[in-house]
């Protein structure tokens, strides 16, 4: 955004803010040594993922730089409202940087608060530990640094942090939550202003303006408390969060933040590394392995090929699918019907399956289960699969479609249970989640495609363009059985499943089940695995909940994606059994 398109006496009212604050400040005693009105200095604020650091009352470029080296290792701390920013750098050019970030403001005069509610969740304070620990998945779901349950909880009272969570009214699960940080009681403000940090959102939410709703909520508390604008800091190629500001009449001022150059910022300072525009689920494996100093070769980078490197010895993966798998486990893995075999064979549950073949054969299977899943002998990503087929016609053309991925199509008993996704490793089970088709909830206002685009462009952005909504036939006939088009606008509230299948590459959500996972579950996968005799291997089951014994086994994938499985530990124990030697780097 061009600074042309702020009101010129906003642009100069913002530019000398800062210089202002600098000269208040000037002689005031210390944070913590007068009153809440009375400006201070040197002021710290302690967020619980680092600190901000308000550059604007310190009267000491050195003191400031000697406080910011003082962070704490595994945080992030933030100066903010930085003069100078070229003068601070130069002081210490190998550990500080210029936040590529760009600052926003929203003046609260101008601020009108909207007349539409929420629908199907609510915004209010943090109030338990159970918001807190909600508020800590969603920050892991983001990759944001995280934040004790113990500092969120402590902080209900602060009157300088505002900590506010959105959730889902059927579930009380927390989706979303952002910061407000009031820095009239935290430093005396001159300027009498207040913040926003840490806005995230559930990148699986259903729900459509939860962002919009928790950015409302914090401006209208602290225009509530008198204040006269709300700053916040945005990296400059956040494209969704800027359109976001913008709509709500933020506006650029020219104020900048320094950070320091340890790990958690290193993609900031280091900048793009030219041919290495590696997918989620091989970059996951890449950055553990380079924080172990395992040497790193990037071989294809659009398929997802990198060599890693110890001690002499090399070994090629694709994503999490490396030379330690061997050509027999992945034609094991890639053939549906032979997987099925195989676990059969270990005596592990699988549904009944048959190969598609004339449409006799086919009825008669379909009659004899009544409800079938129709899927390509060889695929992934849920490319080609129909799930529960009723009737012979939709078969026929289920089976059509699935040929165009390949020539030999399954027929398979439908079985009703979760999708559970186990990741088993060195055969051992790392990680578990349940995982469910993609669904949309309405607003009263915008058309189930229009939702369904707009939940696409949230899973894409979550996840490196890896997950989206197809709008295909197969979401046609999902919408067609419960009596819906695309051209439908569905009630305020109102949940619609729009997919059948539950894979993250057609827009499903999962949901992390490794702490619960039932004991025989964690049996049978790690038997499946040594049946298969395969390293690194997902499998899929149908469950009736992971936290129960029963099952079936559906299919193996022999590259599972491990960074859908995030806090869990996927890519380092991965990197354990390349390099076995390297366990506990720190």
């Amino acid at each position: 955004m061009s600074y042309a398109r702020v009101k010129p006496h906003r642009l100069e009212r913002a530019a000398s803010a800062t210089l202002r604050h600098t000269r208040r400040y000037a002689g005031r005693p210390p944070a913590g040594e007068n009153d809440a009105d009375a400006p201070r200095a040197d002021v710290v604020v302690d967020c619980g993922w680092g600190r901000l650091i308000f550059a604007h009352t310190f009267d000491d470029l050195d003191r400031m730089i000697e406080t910011l080296r003082q962070e704490a290792p595994g945080t992030r701390d933030i100066v903010f409202y930085l003069q100078d920013p070229h003068v601070a750098l130069s002081r210490a050019p190998q550990e500080l940087f210029l936040d590529p970030s760009h600052t926003f403001r929203l003046w609260l005069t101008d601020y009108r608060a909207s007349r539409r509610r929420p629908k199907g969740y609510s915004v209010r304070r943090l109030r338990t530990r159970e918001d807190a620990e909600g508020v800590q998945r969603i920050y892991a779901r983001r990759r944001m640094v995280p934040v004790s349950a113990s500092f969120l909880v402590a902080a209900r009272n602060s009157r300088v942090l505002t900590h506010f969570v959105a959730c889902d009214n059927a579930t009380g699960e927390v989706i979303g939550a952002v910061t407000a940080v009031d820095h009239a009681h935290a430093f005396g403000d001159p300027e009498n202003g207040s913040s926003l940090w840490c806005l995230a959102v559930d990148p699986q939410a259903s729900f459509p303006g939860i962002g919009e709703t928790l950015v409302r909520t914090v401006a209208e508390h602290v225009q509530a408390r008198g204040r006269a604008f709300l700053d916040l800091s945005v990296l400059h190629d956040n494209e969704t969060a800027i359109g976001l500001y913008e709509k709500l009449n933020f506006r650029r001022i020219p104020a900048f933040a320094l950070k320091t150059k340890n790990p958690i910022n290193e993609r900031l300072f280091t900048g793009p590394q030219p041919g290495e525009q590696l997918n989620p689920y091989a970059t996951i494996i890449v950055n553990e392995a380079r924080r172990r100093g395992i040497g790193v070769d990037v071989l294809d980078a659009e398929a997802g090929y990198f060599s890693l490197t110890w001690g002499g010895r090399s070994v090629v993966c694709r994503e999490s699918l490396s030379e330690l798998t061997s050509a027999v486990a992945m034609s094991r893995c890639d053939d549906k019907a032979v997987t099925r075999r195989v676990l059969e064979r270990a005596s592990l549950k699988v549904p009944a399956q048959a190969v598609a073949g004339e449409p006799e054969e086919n009825a008669a299977f379909l009659a004899t289960h009544g409800r079938i899943v129709v899927k390509p002998a060889r695929g992934e990503q849920g490319r080609g699969i129909t799930v529960d087929v009723r009737d012979a016609e939709t078969m026929e053309r289920a089976i059509a479609a699935a040929r165009q991925h390949c020539d030999t199509v399954l027929l398979e008993q439908f079985c009703e249970g979760q999708d559970l996704r186990i990741i088993v490793i060195d055969k051992k089970v790392v990680a578990a989640a349940v995982r469910r088709p993609a669904e949309v909830t309405g607003d009263g206002s915008h058309t189930v495609r229009e939702l369904i685009e707009a939940q696409s462009r949230r899973r894409a952005a979550a996840t490196g363009g890896e997950s989206h909504i197809p709008l295909d036939a197969e979401t046609d006939r999902c919408l067609a059985a419960a009596g819906r088009t695309l051209d439908d606008v569905l009630a305020a509230g109102e949940v619609l499943p729009v997919r059948k299948t539950a894979n993250l590459h057609t827009g499903g959500t999962i949901h992390d089940v490794t702490d619960s996972l039932h004991p025989e579950l964690v049996e049978v996968a790690t038997v499946a695995a040594r049946a298969l005799d395969i390293p690194v291997v997902g499998f899929d089951l149908l469950v009736e909940a992971p936290d129960r014994p029963g099952y079936v086994f559906i299919e193996a994938n022999e590259r599972p994606g491990l960074a859908n499985h995030e806090p869990q530990p996927t890519a380092e124990r991965f990197v354990d059994l390349l390099f076995p030697q390297t366990r506990g780097v720190p």
